[in-house]
């Protein structure tokens, strides 16, 4: 994933100039890890597609608002973290459920490498689901979409310090979920 790579900021330029091709080339370039972190918070695939097409077309119409005093992915996420969160307060009470759990798995039985990735993949997404969705959005962040703490605050609009503070929690009872469910 490039951090404000200049190419984002030569894409950012020319989308505002009327280039729409180029806006395709940055969705491609995070659609990914916007998913990502959406299904984190919602737990839902679909709501999760969904807070992704919102966060892009919300990303289009106020991207003249991005003043690259931040890495682009850092307001991206921010973007999408919102939504999302949004996404779930407005919909009635729901509880997760491993039942919905979908698994991305390879289908290549025989070769216990993969085997053991896959396992240990869905092993780590059932734990991560069972998280409460601000310490799965911590979790995805730092691991998944390798932001670095003061990057995490910034998405989540609070201190570094509470980033960090967070990210050990989150840490914590993600080990508790682990040894539950393992």
């Amino acid at each position: 994933m490039p951090s404000n790579a200049p190419d984002d900021i030569i894409l950012i330029d020319r989308i505002l100039k009327g280039d729409k091709p180029a806006f395709r080339l940055l969705v491609e370039r995070y659609q990914n890890m916007v998913f990502t972190l959406a299904f984190r918070i919602t737990g839902k695939r679909e709501e999760a597609e969904e807070v992704a097409q919102d966060e892009f077309l919300k990303v289009y119409n106020s991207l003249q608002g991005f003043e690259g005093t931040a890495k682009f992915s850092s307001w991206l996420y921010r973007i999408a973290h919102n939504t999302a969160l949004t996404k779930i307060r407005n919909r009635k009470a729901e509880f997760k459920t491993l039942d919905n759990f979908e698994t991305s798995g390879n289908s290549r039985a025989g070769v216990q490498n993969e085997v053991e990735q896959v396992f240990t993949r869905e092993y780590l997404d059932r734990a991560i689901n069972m998280l409460e969705p601000e310490e799965s959005t911590v979790i995805t962040l730092f691991y998944v979409s390798e932001q670095s703490l003061e990057e995490i605050a910034e998405i989540l609009n609070i201190e570094t310090n509470a980033a960090k503070v967070r990210l050990h929690r989150a840490r914590k009872k993600l080990r508790e979920k682990l040894e539950l469910i393992g």
